[in-house]
């Protein structure tokens, strides 16, 4: 019963925490992209784009640099809620493996490991289908304690 209770208190101090990040982030990129979190844990997070028009390069396709900012809005996240301190992105790989074209992506990120004040994270993104479209690595550094 007490474990279940503090399991209960540590979501509601989640879902606090994340309103607060959803607040702080009206009228930044985050908010201009137009991504929405699924979900979100110390150790997992999930986002979800609409992609549209203003998503797409000009051959059809979904920008690049939409995918990337993707993987990186997700693993940022996990650390936001994991940390919550001020962190910056220290180095994003990203590896481009289909085309997307409109539609929901969806981009899942979880923390791979963690040491002093560096957290490497690994991010997919995917199609409404499943299909994976990217897959990304990303290293991140506390920058205030």
């Amino acid at each position: 019963m007490a474990e279940e209770f503090a399991a209960e208190q540590e979501q509601a101090d989640i879902e606090r925490h994340l309103a607060k990040l959803e607040e702080l982030a009206s009228g930044t990129f985050w908010s201009e992209l137009g991504c929405e979190v699924v979900f979100a844990h110390a150790e997992k997070a999930a986002i979800r784009l609409h992609a549209e028009q203003r998503h797409l390069n000009l051959i059809g396709i979904v920008h690049g640099g939409v995918l990337m900012s993707m993987l990186d809005n997700a693993m940022g996240l996990v650390v936001m809620v994991a940390c919550r301190e001020k962190t910056v992105t220290a180095g994003l790989n990203t590896h481009f493996l289909e085309s997307a074209r409109k539609g929901i992506l969806v981009c899942e990120a979880e923390i791979m490991h963690r040491i002093g004040r560096t957290i490497t994270l690994q991010a997919t993104v995917k199609d409404e289908n499943g299909k994976f479209i990217a897959w990304g690595s990303g290293t991140y550094r506390i920058v205030s304690r």
